[in-house]
């Protein structure tokens, strides 16, 4: 990944024992969370806020199931990065054949572009519901103010990707205070509402679901388990992975320590993130169930949602919720950025600029708001095609993690790999019956 390697060696040094550490662990706590910003982006909040003004509570089992694919998904990525020093992009390049090189890497841009239409649209209509009223009073019209919205956007998605030229670290630092901040203005919102929390538990705990409802949580496993982040959270991890290595000298048997050691404090990391992650989503649908569901006139955009808060719990519940929707999208498009460029260049073994590749990725978005299309709808749209490309993710991850040859050691025993196997058959049936329900009208 392009940046200063900014480790600290001593920090990263061989481990001599098995104990975890707690000034190490805080070294290496960073990339799962830099991941899970991609489990609460825009794209998470327009399929909750759908599902919960709906349906209730009655896919909070679908975040709860989503959450466990992510956490076994997101391990097995870091664990590629970790013992084989490079990418899953730049595995899928050295160990597969170049047609198959050439598909994935498709499908691995359609995800990044869904990813990244979904959360520029998304903190673009944070800055819009903030600060768009005070532009409408000057004589702006709505689609004026959210192109004024996007190119602040980009703007303030450019400032945060230049600090990685002080160090990766503090991109993760600056990541990691956004998902402290998105954290608390939904422990506001739930705190606001008064939930049904029997009902929440029996429905986190219940798989329910039926025709009409397929849609919306194949939307919400494409926002909770996404493509982008597979991809790129075997990437996060080479900094610490850098920092090892220059022990050359050290024995094989102290290298298979070290290693074993950075996937402990690893999987902490994914706990960590992936469970904050889980419970903010869930936020969400409660959220939306507890306010919106059973309105005489239902919320039908973000904008209905923000706007029906105001008078229901009060202006602070309606800002609290808009700077959330706000700084997730910072911070999501930032992190959709930097995996777009790790799968563009571990694929196809080009240099390309990360500044370039945000500017390109701008250009739908940007289409998008100039045509006044409903964000709501390209939201949910976006993270179906995402469920649609995980498989093209997955599989590839699932097949290099059971290599033994590859992984040195370290290849996924028989119930991991059939975890993994689980997850990919569970998707694509998922999948399939959303097609099977589109032929059938």
């Amino acid at each position: 990944m392009a940046g200063i390697d900014t480790t600290e060696p001593s920090k990263a040094a061989p481990a001599r024992s098995f104990a975890l550490r707690r000034g190490q662990l805080w070294y290496y706590f960073g990339p799962a969370f830099v991941a899970s910003i991609a489990y609460i982006d825009p794209g998470n909040f327009a399929t909750n806020i759908d599902g919960g003004t709906r349906f209730g509570y009655k896919l909070l089992w679908v975040l709860l199931w989503s959450n466990a694919m992510a956490i076994l998904v997101q391990y097995l990525s870091a664990k590629l990065g970790i013992v084989t020093g490079r990418t899953l992009p730049q595995n899928c390049r050295d160990q597969f054949s170049r047609p198959t090189v050439i598909g994935l890497w498709i499908a691995a841009e359609f995800s990044a572009m869904a990813t990244d239409l979904a959360e520029f649209l998304g903190a673009a209509l944070g800055f819009y519901l903030l600060f768009g009223s005070q532009w409408m009073a000057l004589g702006f019209s709505h689609t004026e103010v959210m192109l004024i919205a996007a190119v602040i956007t980009a703007v303030c998605v450019f400032a945060i990707l230049a600090l990685e030229l002080y160090g990766f670290r503090s991109v993760e630092l600056v990541i990691m205070g956004f998902v402290c901040i998105i954290g608390f203005c939904y422990a506001i919102e739930v705190f606001l509402v008064h939930p049904n929390w029997p009902l929440a538990v029996k429905y986190t705990l219940l798989p329910t679901i039926d025709h009409d409802s397929l849609y919306i949580a194949i939307g919400m496993l494409g926002a909770t388990v996404m493509p982008h982040v597979v991809y790129l959270h075997s990437g996060l991890v080479q900094p610490r992975v850098r920092a090892a290595t220059e022990y050359e000298r050290i024995s094989s048997l102290q290298k298979g320590i070290t290693r074993f050691l950075h996937l402990r404090y690893e999987l902490v990391d994914v706990f960590a993130a992936m469970n904050g992650a889980w419970l903010v989503n869930s936020a969400m649908i409660i959220m939306a169930a507890a306010v919106f569901a059973g309105l005489k006139h239902p919320v039908s955009s973000i904008e209905d949602a923000y706007q029906t808060l105001s008078p229901l719990l009060g202006r602070f519940a309606a800002v609290t919720f808009a700077v959330a929707l706000l700084c997730s999208g910072l911070a999501s498009s930032t992190v959709g950025t930097m995996a777009g460029q790790m799968i563009l260049e571990g694929f196809l073994e080009v240099k390309f600029s990360i500044f370039l590749r945000r500017f390109i990725t701008l250009l739908p978005a940007l289409l998008v708001i100039a045509m006044g299309l409903d964000p709501l709808r390209i939201l949910i749209l976006s993270q179906v095609v995402l469920s649609f490309t995980l498989p093209f993710a997955l599989v590839p991850l699932i097949i290099l993690t059971g290599r033994k040859k590859l992984m040195d050691g370290f290849a996924n025993g028989g119930v991991l790999q059939s975890l993994g196997w689980l997850t990919i058959a569970i998707i694509i049936t998922l999948n399939g019956l959303l097609l099977w329900q589109l032929v059938q009208g």
